[in-house]
Order: structure tokens, then sequence, then C-alpha cells
């Protein structure tokens, strides 16, 4: 079942209620909502977009950063999960993943219809994952599609979650590139991203949530990366990134990649906020 809305909802006052309310929800075992949430003809807000460009190190150009195509979609997901008959509250869940395949480069002057529904429930060894898949056309064209992963911990399926094999630890990413996240990064990320999710904010709104100091928001990390592949990216590429651990504000990171656009955020010991990859599509 589709739900069509007029415009884009406010994510800053659905996440807001979100945190403040805690209204009766379905257990998980109900399973997600069986509807998409759609909205048609959004355009690009160009001191928008320029500005978020500036805070993730986008240079200006013709075509929209496929981050942004994220950004654009985020409101409709949290519009899905402020439902009364999601079963998980938006406060607390962790951005685990996220894929991001870009079909092809959108435009500045293209109006988009954006598309996002919820699938994947399954158990983790952490408690409950889930999905959250947007799509976006032109016309007819399907030119991206995005799906974020999230975990509710402590979530349970009444299942076992199945055995994980071990993974290979991942070949070192040596440095290429230092970067300086200051203090206010999460707030300014904020203002052009419209998610205003308390821990990413300061260190008070962000201790009541188990963080002394502020994070930074995954998807500015995950921007940032591309940002530094900009100019190199395939013209139809998939970008798969896990969040491996949050970053505290303010701190300093390393970002490397190595042939085949294998890439890592890491700190001063080389353990990794983010690690990924990007392959033409």
């Amino acid at each position: 079942m589709d739900v069509v809305l007029p415009r884009l909802p406010q994510a800053g006052g659905l996440i807001a209620g979100a945190v403040l309310t805690t209204p009766r929800r379905p257990p998980p075992t109900a399973g997600l909502p069986g509807r998409r949430v759609v909205v048609h003809g959004v355009r690009h807000e160009p001191a928008r977009l320029a500005a978020y460009g500036r805070v993730c190190g986008f240079a200006l150009r013709d075509e929209v950063p496929a981050t942004w195509l994220h950004v654009l979609s985020f409101p409709l997901q949290t519009y899905l999960m402020a439902e009364r008959d999601f079963p998980f509250r938006l406060a607390g869940l962790v951005h685990v993943s996220n894929v991001i395949e870009q079909y092809r480069p959108v435009r500045v002057t293209e109006p988009v219809d954006i598309a996002t529904a919820a699938t994947g429930l399954a158990p983790h060894r952490r408690g409950v994952v889930f999905d959250l898949v947007g799509e976006v056309r032109v016309g007819p064209e399907l030119v991206w599609r995005g799906t974020s992963t999230y975990l509710a911990r402590g979530a349970s399926l009444a299942v076992e979650a199945p055995e994980v094999p071990p993974t290979e630890r991942p070949a070192p990413v040596p440095p290429t590139a230092r970067w300086r996240l200051p203090a206010d990064l999460g707030r300014r990320y904020a203002a052009v991203s419209g998610d205003i999710n308390p821990i990413h904010l300061s260190a008070v709104t962000a201790r009541p949530f188990g963080f002394r100091r502020p994070i930074v928001h995954g998807m500015w990390t995950y921007a940032r990366v591309l940002s530094s592949l900009d100019g190199r990216l395939p013209h139809a590429f998939r970008a798969d990134m896990r969040f491996l651990k949050p970053i505290p504000l303010p701190a300093t990171v390393s970002f490397g990649e190595i042939p085949g656009f294998h890439v890592a955020v890491v700190n001063a010991d080389q353990q990794p906020y983010l690690t990924g990859s990007v392959a033409a599509l």
C-alpha cells in the first residue's frame, strides 16, 4: 500500500516527538508495516544543497551527491519509524550499515519522486535488524536506491539469531588524509540534513543516551568519504559502508583508500570507525 504525502515531512519534528513521547507499540513479532511512503516532484534547494556540500566536502557541480539523495529520503524514514504501528522506537536505534546504488547521476534541475519502505526484519546477536529502503526516480526511471540497516538493541523476535561465521579482519588501509572534526560538526550537519538526533548535537543532549560527548552522524562520515573520491567515482556505482563505532566530537581521524576503492576511516590506533567499498555498476 502506498501512502502519498504532499511534501517531505520535517524530520526534526518527528525526531523530537519520538524522543519526548513513548507511545505503546506492537511487539517486533508483529512485523513491519507493509506500506510505502511516497512524495512526488521533490525539487532540490540550491542554497541548502550548497551548504550541504560545504559541510561534507563536495565541490559545486550540476549533479547532486549520491548521499544528498539519502538526505532527501531520510524524512520518509523518520515518518515510517515515528508511526505508532512501527515496532521500534526511533530513539535508540543504531544505524549499522548503508548501501547506496546510483544508477546515474541526478542533475540539480531534475525534480525527483522518492519512496521509502521498511523490510528485512531479522534476528541479530545484539537484538533485531531491519532495512529502510529508499528509491528515487526521475519520471519512470529508477536512478538511485539506498538501503539503511538499523539495529534495535535488546529487541527479540523469539527466534535465535543465525550463527555468523567469524570474518577475516580486512587488510589495513593505509591513511592518505587526516581530518580534524570540530566540536560543532554534528550541529552543522544537522542544520543541512535535518537529522537533529540529540546524540549528535552537544554533550548535554548526548549524555542521556549514554555518550559523554556528541558523536558525528554516520552519514556525514559516509558523505565525507565519497567527497574524497569525488571526480573519480564511476558514473554508476554501488557504495557499501559499515559503521563500526561512533566518532566522538571533537576528533582527529584518518581516511585511507586502496585500489578498488576500498576505504576506511580510523582513529590514531588504526581502529576503524567506518569501512567500506565502492564498485562500478
